[in-house]
């Protein structure tokens, strides 16, 4: 072969080879090698957005669903450090992600330091790997190892910088081809010492985490439920890798402390923590001379003052779960099931918040109304604001990844993008954006790059006028209300001047009317929802801790 074409064409080879079906993002000067080569590409289709956060929000939620790497592009500067949020948001979540950046010419450049940082260096501390690509001949190589770190456990984050005098060089190099590597089983010595804990406890429980959020383990673990009828809660990242449903599932760890779900692993003798990972919030507190605690997870235990296991089953988590449902024996002297009365009293508390059909509506409601109108594979794309609580307890989860919430990073502005990518892989599935009007406006442009790829979807705005979250808190604290309340568009016309359809809530049976009809009926649609958040802090801070104590 002739070194007859140039460095940015074997990029986009070597993309192919990986199986990249799409690049989200903004080119700039910098990318016109590349954006040329993308151009003759007929397997990547460009999705260009309208920032490059929403880009990379996209690209790590493609990661976040499929397992493979989401590619996005920007150039160098601000085009870079507009991607900085995403890249935390695919690092700390656990979503592989590679983010390809241009750079003025290395050998000679005429333009002095104009828009010059230090991209790679920037990029260390929130990603996996990044490298400047010194040769068109060495993409290969490091197009490979990206891809390989940014899916091995626990995936993430992964950037390359492209600089302009690169892309153009002449190279005869090739792809490189995806390898096959398989996780290492857990040590047989480790699973028994785990079985022989288990059946000599009197109250097991199992935490089901982020880490377990991965193909065939919730298949493993609903196997070892089955046999065993020890029961579950989830961590908020954890949701839906087993049905809610399940007679034996206890809640989800919204809140800190003080619980339903949070007196039930007080209660329990040991807990098996199922790839618990460090970025959420701890679900249980260890303290000296505590309970048993198994850590079950790809990689060992992250010790911290809260957690320090004492014993950890490590390798593939279905496999760990699978060694020890093949070994265990359900033990005549398990009381785990006395554990259950903490869920229903939750359930019971809920279904009372639930039925309030006030207006502005109120969040446990509004919450129930959502699963009605939601299909059993309906995919909700939550942004971060307090709502997110009220949801990840409150809401059902049926399938993995139907319940999209960011509890790691926990930023504003990814709601609207994340339900975007999820309404482009899933075509034939119900996706629902639900943001808060802050963290909707952090990324509103993106309305107008959905309207333009077709999506079929629905944004629900809560709008309570002001930063919720941090104003709860601020009460909570006993401070005065001071510096988070603001004004909002008005939103239906802000739907409509993209060309989407704006609907405005008047009263409950209006929201249960509207959402049905904008989950059948195709395009883009945003929903002005007024809510009542003042009884937040009483409910949560309050009155759950007091009922759950009681029991």
């Amino acid at each position: 072969m002739t070194k007859s074409r140039k460095a940015s064409d074997l990029f986009i080879e070597c993309l192919e080879a990986e199986g990249c079906e799409y690049i989200f993002g903004v080119p700039g000067e910098e990318n016109l090698d590349f954006l040329d080569s993308l151009s003759r590409s007929k397997t990547i289709r460009l999705i260009l957005t309208r920032h490059e956060q929403g880009a990379g929000f996209m690209a790590a939620t493609y990661g976040r669903h499929t397992g493979k790497t989401g590619v996005c592009i920007a150039t160098l500067g601000p085009g870079a450090t507009n991607f900085v949020t995403a890249a935390a948001y695919a690092q700390l979540g656990g979503m592989p992600m590679m983010m390809i950046t241009g750079q003025k010419p290395i050998k000679k450049s005429k333009q002095g330091q104009f828009q010059i940082l230090d991209v790679v260096a920037m990029m260390d501390p929130i990603t996996k790997y990044t490298r400047q690509l010194h040769a068109g001949d060495n993409i290969p190589s490091r197009v490979r190892e990206a891809y390989r770190l940014a899916e091995e456990e626990k995936p993430g984050a992964v950037h390359l910088e492209l600089p302009e005098d690169i892309a153009e060089e002449p190279t005869d190099a090739v792809p490189i081809p995806r390898s096959v590597a398989r996780r290492p089983s857990a040590e047989p010595k480790a699973v028994r010492q785990a079985v022989d804990t288990l059946e000599k406890a009197k109250k097991p429980i199992l935490v089901i985490g982020a880490g377990a959020n991965r193909k065939m383990t919730g298949r493993m673990l609903n196997q070892f439920i089955e046999k065993t009828g020890i029961p579950f809660v989830t961590t908020q990242m954890g949701k839906g890798v087993i049905d809610e449903r399940h007679p034996l599932f206890l809640g989800c760890a919204a809140l800190s402390a003080g619980d339903f779900c949070h007196r039930a692993i007080e209660e329990a003798d040991v807990i098996v923590n199922i790839g618990h990972d460090v970025i959420e919030k701890p679900p249980f507190f260890m303290k000296p001379e505590g309970v048993t605690v198994i850590h079950v997870s790809t990689k060992t235990a992250e010790v911290d003052p809260v957690y320090f296991p004492q014993i950890e089953v490590i390798g593939d988590i279905a496999n760990a779960i699978w060694q020890i449902k093949e070994d265990i024996v359900k033990q005549g002297h398990w009381a785990s099931g006395q554990l259950k009365r903490y869920h229903q009293a939750e359930l019971d508390h809920t279904a009372t918040l639930a039925e309030d059909t006030r207006f502005p509506i109120f969040p446990p409601h509004l919450v129930q109304q959502v699963r009605d109108c939601q299909p059993q594979d309906g995919i909700i794309c939550l942004d971060n604001g307090v709502y997110k609580i009220w949801f990840a307890r409150g809401y059902t989860a049926y399938l993995p990844n139907t319940v999209l919430l960011d509890n790691a990073l926990a930023t504003m502005g990814a709601g609207l993008p994340s339900a975007m990518m999820s309404a482009m892989l899933y075509p034939d599935r119900k996706v629902m954006a639900i943001c808060g009007d802050g963290g909707f406006m952090m990324n509103d442009q993106e309305m107008e790059t959905a309207v333009r790829l077709g999506l079929d979807l629905t944004v629900l705005i809560l709008r309570d006028d002001a930063y919720g979250m941090i104003r709860w808190k601020q009460a909570n604290m006993g401070f005065e209300d001071f510096g988070l309340t603001y004004g909002n568009p008005d939103f239906v016309k802000f739907a409509e001047a993209f060309g989407a359809h704006g609907h405005r809530i008047e009263s409950s049976e209006h929201l249960r009317e509207t959402l049905a009809h904008c989950r059948d009926t195709p395009g883009v649609h945003l929903i002005d929802c007024p809510v009542d958040y003042t009884e937040n802090d009483r409910i949560l801070n309050k009155d759950i801790k007091e009922l759950s104590r009681q029991l």
